[in-house]
């Protein structure tokens, strides 16, 4: 072990990431140069101004020689990288395995010194989950290479930030008048994201024992329950009605997050989370803690670390409404388009007088199939704020042509030009409330 001798050249995956973020910043801070690699340029843009990042899909990158022109002229990479399961966005067999393992070939190939991988406690070949056997596969090709390397496996990671275990509890944390929890005994050790960026920085510098591997855990373990709660406390919550829900309940809400994953979304609450909530998140934190001199912070310092303000009690409530929002303005234009389908007599006769039969039974029809195809389009992440966007100018486009040829809607009893601006309000929300990052 050595102090920092050099100012090193240093790869993030994932670096704009809830950990890479952090770690790019922390390394960066430290005076070495940080490259991050990433998904998506504009992200990269908005969230790491200051890094200079590269952009490419891990997931495509599977051969050494795909990862050359990253690795090259690069003295340490820092995998940061990582997907909670498969689905339309993520391939957790090429992201956290062949891409890794190639990429660790492309190190030794190329001169890389030093490397850094954030796996995960549990991180064995016998898994039961898909997550944590991609992470010990990568795991153990790296302990048998030639590059000076450590793992750490991070347990709960908490940050103020909200993604994956963080969103998830802050959500449960969040939930008015009564606190729902499924696995309320699951036992769960926590680390603060601060504390794991300190950990890398300090293996990147070769204050730690290198070829070796640690579990970042606060001393003692936790309910999920007592987590919860202290989450919300420190948002400022009333202490709410504890509502314990059975595994299968947990289970199809789990399920329900596994087929949104497949339409691009990324809820906190999937199989793999639940699955790895009932094995309890656990590891021994003795070995950093003689490494580093300290351990980590408990998960009361971290939270006392972290004030809540009206931006994360907006959060975590906001977030429940999302799935709730996106599903209503689906039904709702699907439902609408399918009125205006199976009466497109009825709904042709009342513009026929202005516009003649023909027009007005291609204006119904042409209604009706942009209503369905966005009421589907908002279901998919990729298109669900073009789609908001859309069905607001989509009811605009509606009230100012029932304005010109059925004026006299305006003043019927059941006021259907009248409740469109409350579903111009929902998508309205909607398009604010998409934001992954």
């Amino acid at each position: 072990m050595r102090g920092i001798v050099t100012r090193k050249r240093i790869l993030v995956l994932g670096a704009y990431g809830l950990i890479g973020q952090e770690i790019a910043t922390a390394v960066q801070d430290a005076g070495h140069e940080v490259i991050g690699l990433v998904r998506s340029s504009s992200l990269a843009e908005r969230l790491l101004p200051s890094l200079d990042c590269r952009t490419a899909d891990i997931s495509k990158l599977l051969t050494p020689e795909d990862w050359r022109r990253f690795v090259l002229g690069v003295d340490a990479v820092v995998n940061a990288s990582g997907a909670l399961q498969t689905g339309m966005r993520d391939n957790l067999g090429a992201v956290q395995d062949a891409a890794i393992k190639a990429l660790i070939k492309a190190c030794e190939d190329n001169g890389v010194q030093d490397y850094v991988q954030i796996s995960a406690p549990g991180a064995v070949e016998t898994a039961e989950t898909e997550f944590l056997r991609s992470k010990a596969r990568a795991d153990a090709v790296l302990r048998q290479s030639t590059l000076n390397w450590v793992i750490f496996k991070p347990g709960l990671v908490i940050a103020r930030n909200a993604y994956g275990g963080t969103a998830l509890i802050r959500a449960l944390a969040g939930f008015p008048f009564v606190l729902p929890i499924v696995l309320p005994d699951a036992r769960i050790q926590t680390v603060s994201v601060n504390d794991v960026a300190q950990a890398v920085r300090a293996a990147i510098d070769e204050r730690v024992e290198m070829r070796t591997e640690y579990d970042l855990v606060e001393d003692a373990p936790h309910s999920l329950l007592d987590i919860t709660r202290a989450f919300r406390e420190q948002m400022g919550f009333s202490v709410p009605f504890v509502l314990r829900l059975p595994y299968w309940f947990g289970a199809v809400a789990a399920r329900l997050g596994d087929a949104a994953g497949w339409f691009g979304w990324r809820p906190p609450l999937r199989t793999t989370a639940l699955k790895v909530l009932r094995d309890d998140v656990r590891g021994d934190p003795a070995p950093w803690r003689a490494a580093s001199g300290d351990g980590v912070a408990k998960i009361e310092e971290t939270l006392t670390g972290m004030p809540a303000t009206i931006q994360e009690r907006v959060f975590a409530r906001a977030q429940l409404l999302t799935p709730v929002v996106i599903c209503l303005l689906s039904a709702f234009f699907i439902a609408s388009g399918a009125i205006g389908f199976a009466q497109n007599a009825e709904a042709s006769a009342i513009l026929a007088d202005r516009v003649g039969d023909s027009a007005a039974r291609l204006l119904v029809f042409a209604g009706a199939a942009l209503d369905i195809l966005l009421g589907a389009a908002i279901l998919f992440r990729a298109w669900a704020r073009p789609a908001a966007a859309l069905m607001i100018g989509l009811s605009i486009v509606y009230l100012a042509a029932g304005t010109v040829f059925t004026p006299h809607l305006w003043l019927d009893p059941l006021g259907p030009f009248v409740k469109v601006f409350p579903v111009m309000g929902l998508a309205l929300c909607a398009l604010l409330m998409i934001e992954e990052r």
